[in-house]
């Protein structure tokens, strides 16, 4: 069993790390390559024929793309080569696509660093953009590892500038290519002045430490020279030696880059190609050289059941608190419950406390996650991320503690699904297995929302996108055997309103005896895009009791759930309750909530009720050739042309189209391109729906 000692000694020497990227940048594979490299793994993945490691589910390795994010911990360096020890790297090896955004989040919520790969061809692509601003807001250091070098028309110096004009990040780059496209052989490392050159492309092929080439020396010498300047413009010590003309010690270089990383003042550039096994061993070399340890980002803040803040520092002799960010249903051993401990420490057999849900739970088992292996562990220490067996009620984004100890820390917050679809069991045997496989798959996936149709008795499942919902249904029929029929996507559409108006709601039912009576007055207004949902008691004088006030509350949000065009939610808007009257006998809960309800009707039909679409954010690449044509075919979908950009021999188009226009896009792509355009979307927002469309669809929907 591991000791306190151990816990805090190893603390150091981790990495809690997670690699993000636009789909088919090279992500996978150069986890797989990590997972070799570091001995992990004696047989290297291959993402076509559907063997990699981090891809372990059957529509992961068919379908060729990450969908749920995978845990792993390898060791670095290699035993032979660690003088000081060898460094724990625990990796998350998150999706690229769009639709399953929510692993991305999730995983950047509990990770101390990041690895961007990009495509060196493609440079900085739509969902490399998402996946940075996202790691921004959770204030991740991260390193770019720039992948493909060996790709016809691969650009490192282009890359580069696309890092620093869409990102915004201020680079530091680390190496220079040697070789460009199909004669990228290696790298010079700048600060050590050393070259590494791979000797052929097969796994573990060797590579040589040698002196730099002479015909790049002087590349070299001015790169290193701006890298320095770089790294000392963030050190007041580093600056004044750099300005007095003086060498600064590569020892020096390295501690004042790894403060700055840190700091988020650079971000490192290393180079290479995954595929062809070249620049892994670097890119391994920089995680534990420039990433934070846990002991190096801040302390976690946690909130008091006043609402005071209190810190909790990442040391094993803390209190104990720690974030669930991962539900996984495993057929070996059930419900699964990935868990980052940010202070004290976690043992298996004990019980803990869900300060979210105020219940005790019980750690049956402590794992390691492998992919979907693992290894059992009797202890975890801060900064370790674990998996948990016998968890019954912990969800995404839970505060686990010691018990008494009611604090908790930030949740994680998840966008609102775009897309829905119908689905209904093939037979009443799939009945009970349909309920039961839904709520398990959205206790794993917070995107991933169930509603019912009280019209028409239909289930309708909501997600983040038509491939998001096409895994789901797959993995019904997979893991649970439910036979079901679907129907056609749907968009989720919103309603809201333009203005502002006030309205009475009176329920008064006189029966024989005792009778029902409530009636109260609200005002609404609109509130901005986006801003939700906000109820506020403007009650004075006890006009109505204080105990009636929460089921007029509860009566509005049911109504806000089937807004007045077409019985969609509606969203964004103010409901202020300001007067209304009571009766000493017959007033009840239930009256009250009616009348609530009734009011924000009224009040929503009278003031200028409308319909909002999602809008797509909408990235084609395309050659030349057909660049009108696709322009054109997205003008007739309602779409608006943002802008345009040569990348090599391709044209890029950016654009934002209504989600309803989208149906079947890649199909009629291919089509008007003869399959040479690609294209990548995501939800970028909400906007109101032209009158003529919003009157085809109350009709479709009567």
């Amino acid at each position: 069993m591991i000791n306190d000692q151990q816990l805090i000694q190893d603390l150091k020497k981790v990495r809690n790390i997670g690699i993000i990227a636009h789909i088919d940048a090279g992500k996978t594979t150069t986890t797989e390559r990590i997972l070799f490299y570091t001995g992990k793994t004696h047989k290297i993945g291959d993402i076509d024929e559907g063997t990699t490691v981090m891809d372990w589910m059957p529509q992961e390795r068919e379908r060729g793309i990450t969908i749920v994010s995978a845990a792993t911990t390898c060791f670095w360096p290699p035993k032979d080569k660690a003088k000081d020890g060898q460094y724990r790297i625990n990796i998350i090896d998150t999706p690229g696509h769009v639709d399953f955004t929510a692993e991305v989040e999730r995983s950047l919520r509990v990770l101390d660093g990041g690895i961007t790969v990009l495509d060196a061809e493609e440079g900085v692509q739509s969902q490399s953009e998402t996946v940075w601003h996202q790691a921004d807001k959770y204030k991740v250091p991260r390193i770019c590892f720039i992948n493909k070098m060996d790709k016809t028309g691969a650009d490192f110096q282009r890359t580069i500038k696309t890092i620093e004009d869409r990102l915004g990040a201020r680079t530091a780059v680390m190496v220079y290519p040697i070789g460009k496209e199909a004669t990228f052989k290696g790298e010079v490392d700048l600060l050590a002045r050393k070259a590494y050159i791979w000797d052929g492309e097969e796994l573990g092929a060797k590579y040589d430490i040698t002196d730099v080439p002479d015909n790049i020396k002087d590349e070299v010498e001015k790169a290193r020279a701006f890298l320095v300047e770089r790294i000392a413009e963030t050190d007041d010590k580093l600056i004044e030696k750099f300005l007095n003309g003086e060498e600064i010690p590569e020892a020096e270089l390295k501690k004042g880059l790894r403060a700055a990383v840190i700091a988020y003042k650079l971000v490192p550039i290393y180079c290479g190609s995954s595929l062809r096994n070249k620049g892994v061993q670097p890119l391994l070399d920089a995680v534990v050289d420039y990433l934070p340890s846990p002991m190096d980002v801040p302390a976690i803040i946690a909130t008091k059941p006043d609402g005071s803040k209190i810190e909790r520092k990442p040391d094993i002799n803390e209190p104990l608190s720690a974030l669930a960010f991962k539900i996984q249903l495993d057929p070996h051993v059930g419900k699964l419950t990935y868990v980052r401990i940010y202070s004290g420490k976690l043992t298996s057999g004990t019980y803990v406390y869900n300060a979210s849900k105020s219940k005790k739970e019980r750690i049956g088992r402590l794992l390691l996650m492998h992919a979907d292996h693992r290894e059992e562990i009797k202890q975890g220490g801060a900064g370790s991320i674990v998996g948990i067996v016998g968890f019954k009620d912990t969800g995404t984004g839970d505060t686990i503690t010691s018990e008494g100890d009611n604090i908790l820390l930030e949740s994680i917050q998840f966008p609102d699904p775009v897309i829905s679809l119908a689905i209904e069991p093939k037979t009443k045997a799939d009945q009970e297995k349909m309920g039961i496989a839904l709520n398990r798959l959205s206790e794993e996936d917070p995107t991933f929302k169930i509603s019912t149709n009280h019209e028409t008795g239909q289930t309708i499942i909501w997600g983040m996108g038509e491939l998001h919902l096409e895994v789901l249904v797959d993995r019904m029929f997979r893991e649970f055997k439910v036979q079901a029929n679907v129907g056609a996507p749907q968009v989720a559409y919103k309603e809201t309103i333009k203005g502002k108006a006030q309205a009475e709601g009176k329920y008064i039912r006189q029966s024989g005896g005792r009778g029902q009576y409530g009636h109260c007055f609200i005002r609404i207004e609109p509130k901005g895009r986006g801003e939700g949902f906000e109820f506020i008691n403007a009650i004075k004088g006890g006009a109505i009791p204080q105990e009636f006030i929460p089921a007029i509350e509860k009566g509005v949000i049911e109504a806000a759930a089937n807004g007045v065009i077409a019985g969609y939610p509606l969203v964004d808007l103010q409901v202020t309750l300001y007067d209304g009257t009571y009766h000493d006998v017959d007033s009840s809960e239930v009256a009250f909530k009616i009348a609530g309800s009734q009011a924000l009707q009224a009040a929503t039909k009278a003031a200028t009720p409308i319909l909002l679409e999602p809008i797509m954010k909408v990235e084609v690449t395309t050659p030349e050739d057909f660049m009108g044509t696709v322009i054109g075919d997205l003008s007739a979908k309602r779409g608006q042309i943002l802008g345009t950009e040569s990348r090599g021999l391709t044209r890029i188009i950016n654009a934002t189209v209504p989600l309803a226009e989208l149906s079947g896009y890649a199909t009629t792509l291919r089509s008007m391109s003869q399959g040479r355009a690609a294209y990548y979307m995501e939800p970028s927002h909400y906007e109101e729906v032209p009158k003529n469309i919003t009157d085809k669809i109350v009709a479709n929907k009567v």
